[in-house]
């Protein structure tokens, strides 16, 4: 009874974030790498939703997409990042109970959210070449919301089943993540619980979240081909591939960094720490870049924006 006691105590306790395990001198390397990531990431995505709230030729759904996939992007990096860098200058790496389990729940909520949102604007593009002529009508502001309302509401859900599975484990033995953040899988090595069943329904709930939104891309993607194949001016096949060639780099980037996370195996935690690095942190900062660079409606609004500024002065 009175192990019982401690044990229950000791769940409640602080956790302590390894970080990277390098020598000390590189912990101010790494933590100016991750200001400067972190820099780019605000300047990015902040850029990205004002130019899009104050253009109103970009009042389309496919931006409405895009301005919350920014939003997005901004707060799951803001979760991680700054108590990141702290653990990388300061003595003290402990992280409380409460703050490991809002930081993962956070974390899950953005992340899936942003999985369903990117399935959302690939309909959204197939729409667009599949009926130009009825976008406006079928791609509605009801519709829209509709489709980013249930993106959070599926991230609220999984986000909430996947937190409480985590932290009903037992934590009995170090309580030394491995890890610059806390994570699913780093917990899961602390915990002397049995985890067969918990991996089991964590397996079921991750394909259950990416299997629907990875069907909904590759159908329309599929779609998206055998249209734009059917187009037959070159300059017209350029056009419809170009309004989702954004898109697809996005995608690209988050489910490849996304999948060699979750399939590097449990024996190299320094390699799945640059994968998460990528997974969480470029990946939000390349976003707005894809989308400035390969957009010319982003890059004309940024410039209208800032000619604006210049005048003003």
């Amino acid at each position: 009874m009175g192990d019982r006691g401690t044990s229950n105590h000791s769940e409640m306790t602080d956790f302590i974030l390894v970080g990277f395990r390098v020598r000390p001198e590189l912990c101010i390397f790494i933590f100016l790498l991750f200001l400067l990531i972190y820099a780019m990431i605000i300047l990015g995505n902040v850029g990205m939703v004002a130019i899009i709230m104050t253009d109103p030729r970009l009042n389309t759904p496919m931006y409405f997409f895009l301005g919350n996939l920014s939003f997005i992007d901004l707060f799951y990096s803001s979760v991680i990042a700054p108590k990141a860098m702290t653990i990388f200058l300061s003595e003290s790496k402990s992280i409380s109970f409460a703050g490991c389990v809002a930081q993962l729940f956070l974390f899950t909520l953005f992340i899936v959210t942003e999985g369903f949102l990117l399935a959302a604007m690939a309909y959204d593009r197939f729409i667009a070449i599949r009926n130009p002529l009825l976008y406006s009508v079928q791609m509605s502001t009801r519709l829209c919301s509709q489709l980013v309302a249930g993106s959070y509401f599926c991230g609220s859900i999984s986000s909430v089943l996947q937190t409480s599975m985590t932290f009903t484990l037992s934590f009995c033995a170090s309580r030394a993540i491995d890890h610059f953040y806390c994570d699913t899988r780093p917990l899961q090595r602390l915990s002397c619980s049995d985890l067969l069943i918990h991996k089991v329904v964590s397996f079921s709930l991750s394909s259950i979240i990416i299997l629907p939104t990875i069907i909904v891309i590759i159908v329309s993607y599929m779609y998206i081909v055998s249209t734009v194949l059917n187009i037959h001016s070159t300059k017209g096949r350029k056009k419809a591939f170009s309004t989702c060639s954004s898109h697809l780099g996005v995608v690209s980037v988050l489910y490849g960094a996304g999948f060699f996370m979750y399939l590097t195996p449990n024996r190299f935690p320094e390699l799945s720490k640059v994968t998460s690095l990528c997974y969480s942190l470029v990946t939000p900062m390349l976003n707005p870049l894809i989308y400035s660079l390969r957009n010319k409606d982003v890059k004309e609004a940024l410039k209208n924006l800032l000619e604006k500024k210049h005048t003003i002065h």
